[in-house]
């Protein structure tokens, strides 16, 4: 009976820290199915893929709590300089199209360019100017002064959307679209048009560099710093808590089958 007892606390000690390895795994999953339940924030990716000769990437992150969106956007490989200064690239969140983004069948003139019109049908209409600091209405939408530049930037801002943007982003309509090509890399022809929406500029500074549908993430990510408000920032996003749990979980199960083991061999 006594050799009972000892074997029986040794099996409740071992056991003690696998159930603590356990716990935190435990509250952050009914942490995040409360979280889920509430539905009061829903987050959107996007991948921004090249358009039109554009060697750039880049992706979105957009979380909608109403009509608040908290925003963040990493870009790189983009036209670099215009005119001397570095090269205002201007971008929306586009609307009431097909969501999708346009192939090279778009390209109706043969200029080996699409233009931001030929490329209306697929993305649509602008919705919201992604613009650094004030304005975001569609008035905003080719203003360089307001736009991030250059070859790499990265975006952070929290911004209001009107009901069309918001009614868009949740019928999966809604195509992020960042303007702005490199001119050398288009065609003589292509070179010598004036852009379809600011006839002042050249067609590169004005056509579609990267391009991708806004879609539900599958993922939880959260910025680790809060979002500017006004303007680019410097906020990463991180999810230290994937590893957390990972870690935990193997922990866990690793423990458990010690534990089964040891048992096994003092039956």
């Amino acid at each position: 009976m006594t050799n009972m007892k000892k074997r029986t606390a040794r099996v409740l000690a071992m056991a003690a820290p696998v159930a603590l390895l356990a716990l935190p795994l435990t509250a952050f999953s009914a942490s995040a199915a409360g979280a889920q339940s509430t539905g009061s924030t829903t987050t959107y990716m996007a991948t921004l893929n090249p358009l039109n000769h554009a060697s750039g990437s880049g992706m979105l992150m957009l979380q909608l709590t109403g009509s608040k969106a908290v925003i963040t956007e990493d870009v790189k490989g983009l036209a670099a300089t215009f005119m001397n200064a570095p090269y205002p690239h201007v971008q929306h969140i586009h609307i009431n199209g097909m969501g999708t983004c346009p192939t090279a069948s778009a390209d109706k003139n043969g200029d080996g360019v699409v233009s931001t019109t030929e490329g209306g049908p697929a993305y649509g209409a602008i919705g919201t100017t992604l613009s650094l600091t004030g304005d975001t209405s569609p008035a905003a939408g080719t203003d360089v002064k307001i736009a991030p530049s250059g070859a790499d930037f990265h975006y952070s801002r929290t911004i209001t959307l009107d009901q069309a943007t918001v009614a868009s982003i949740k019928a999966g309509k809604a195509v992020i679209v960042v303007h702005g090509l490199d001119p050398t890399t288009l065609s003589a022809k292509a070179q010598a048009e004036p852009s379809d929406l600011v006839p002042s500029l050249p067609l590169a500074a004005t056509s579609p560099a990267l391009c991708g549908p806004l879609g539900v993430s599958q993922m939880a990510m959260v910025p680790t710093a809060s979002v500017n408000t006004g303007g680019g920032g410097t906020s990463g996003i991180h999810d230290p808590w994937l590893y957390a749990a990972g870690a935990g979980l193997a922990a866990a199960a690793g423990g458990a089958l010690v534990l089964r083991r040891r048992i096994n061999v003092e039956k």
